[in-house]
């Protein structure tokens, strides 16, 4: 999963921009990776892995530099709210993107906070293929 899909595809779908007019390539992923919202994606396994997290993600998910990636998805949200945070994100598979989605979620150490003014929308590739799904993240507050 290249940053690029994460650009085209919210741009094809939302008809929106991800990164600021102008930035391309290198400069796209750089600014994504420093950006001012939380970006994660997950793959299209069973149980899907985080295959991107910005910095800002790492950071709201207290997981430090990376540690994000290879976790399942799934660990984002508590126990109690795994189930509901996956019928969810199957319906973004027939939805192809959702704006405005408010969810619970839980941090490593276990501390639940909410995740606000949420954009999740489905990783799909020029030729149609389903790479996984990605979340951009404007607000949270606490649980």
């Amino acid at each position: 999963m290249t940053p690029q899909l994460l650009v085209d595809s919210y741009r094809r779908l939302t008809g929106r921009e991800l990164v600021p007019e102008g930035l391309h390539g290198d400069k796209a992923a750089e600014w994504l990776d420093r950006a001012p919202f939380g970006l994660l994606a997950h793959d299209t396994a069973t149980d899907p892995v985080v295959i991107y997290a910005n910095q800002k993600a790492q950071t709201l998910f207290a997981y430090g530099d990376k540690g994000l990636l290879g976790l399942p998805s799934r660990l984002a949200a508590g126990t109690q709210d795994q189930q509901s945070r996956q019928a969810f994100m199957e319906s973004v598979l027939d939805k192809g993107y959702v704006d405005d989605y408010r969810g619970p979620r839980v941090r490593k150490d276990g501390t639940p906070f909410w995740i606000e003014d949420v954009t999740i929308w489905n990783l799909v590739d020029a030729d149609g293929t389903l790479a996984g799904q990605a979340a951009l993240i404007r607000r949270t507050t606490p649980a």
